[in-house]
């Protein structure tokens, strides 16, 4: 470049979009692990997104930290696989944990997943990595069935993602909800397992079903 042809602004523009486009061209890459508590700041920031912008979630208000401690220690207690996906600087791209179908005991063996991803993570499969990771977590922790209760509008990617690996619709729910101004259904997949683990849910160490009744077969 000659003297005369130099322009600070026009270098300075130039150098930025050098640097865009190199970061463009960065192949997508990310680990999945378990998550920590540490991750729960960037975990409320994804999930907040779609509280505010979205119906995929049917909460109306920001989760707080305090809130999103509360559930983490709760789900530990519980031995509940809660994963995250982190960027090589450190960044938590989306999260996938699992949580008790219901209260009573006889659900025990039986989870409900939720899968978030960061809005810049989406499209890149990410959202398919994360819900593989996790149907191997629960079948290491002896879970047998997971259920996923995915809104009926505006969720058409998730209720995709779920169909492709092995997720059942098993039902449907109508007007249950109402968030902007409009009503909003239910729909509900589930997916059966094959445990490698014989293990109870609920800080109960039991057997499966299926090995009790083969005990008894086999008397």
């Amino acid at each position: 470049m000659l003297e005369e042809e130099y322009n600070p602004s026009r270098w300075t523009l130039f150098r930025q979009q050098q640097r865009r486009a190199e970061l463009s061209e960065r192949p997508f890459s990310y680990e999945i692990r378990a998550a920590e508590e540490s991750d729960l700041a960037d975990i409320r920031e994804i999930y907040n997104y779609y509280v505010t912008n979205s119906v995929v979630t049917f909460d109306e208000k920001k989760w707080s930290l305090a809130k999103w401690r509360d559930k983490f220690a709760y789900l530990q207690k519980q031995k509940m696989p809660f994963l995250v996906a982190e960027s090589p600087t450190g960044q938590v791209l989306g999260y996938a944990l699992v949580q008790p179908w219901a209260g009573k005991s006889a659900f025990r063996f039986t989870v409900e997943d939720s899968i978030y991803l960061g809005h810049a993570s989406s499209g890149k499969g990410l959202g398919r990595a994360l819900l593989e990771a996790l149907i191997a977590a629960c079948e290491a922790n002896g879970i047998r069935e997971i259920v996923a209760v995915i809104s009926d509008k505006g969720a058409e990617g998730s209720l995709v993602l779920h169909e492709k690996l092995g997720f059942v619709e098993v039902g449907r729910m109508g007007r249950v909800g109402f968030k902007f101004g409009r009503w909003l259904g239910t729909v509900y997949l589930q997916k059966s397992l094959k445990p490698t683990k014989k293990r109870g849910l609920f800080g109960r160490l039991r057997d499966s079903p299926d090995d009790t009744r083969a005990d008894a077969d086999a008397d």
